[in-house]
């Protein structure tokens, strides 16, 4: 297994972890915004006249915070995956390093790692 394997695994990893708590986070977005589509529907039928009125601004400020709400999810995402991405850019240089300096153990470690997993998955 070469170094960009290993790379491209932990690349791998960090970039799935990222994605599904993004896609965690906004599929309770989804729920919240739903959840509040259907309180705003049963008020609009409750009321009439200017209930209907006061209830049709609440619509547009509850879609005016579901889009700041959006935006600062999206912000939010895009700074976890900038820090995960720069988290393994790291790794990546710290192993690079590391394994310059003692070539023999890392291929030894790799070794090791190999037989462990190796006879884990055998199980």
């Amino acid at each position: 297994m070469s170094s960009s394997d290993a790379e491209d695994k932990i690349k791998d990893l960090l970039d799935k972890a990222t994605y599904k708590r993004l896609e965690k986070d906004l599929s309770a977005v989804k729920n919240d915004i739903s959840a509040l589509t259907d309180q705003i529907s049963d008020a609009l039928n409750a009321f009439t006249g200017e209930a209907g009125k006061q209830a049709r601004r609440g619509i547009k400020q509850a879609r005016g915070s579901a889009d700041s709400l959006m935006s600062d999810m999206s912000e939010r995402g895009s700074a976890a995956y900038d820090a995960a991405w720069d988290s393994a850019s790291s790794m990546e240089e710290s192993m690079e390093d590391a394994i310059q300096q003692r070539p023999l153990a890392a291929v030894g470690l790799a070794l090791g790692l190999g037989i462990l997993i190796g006879a884990a998955w055998r199980r």
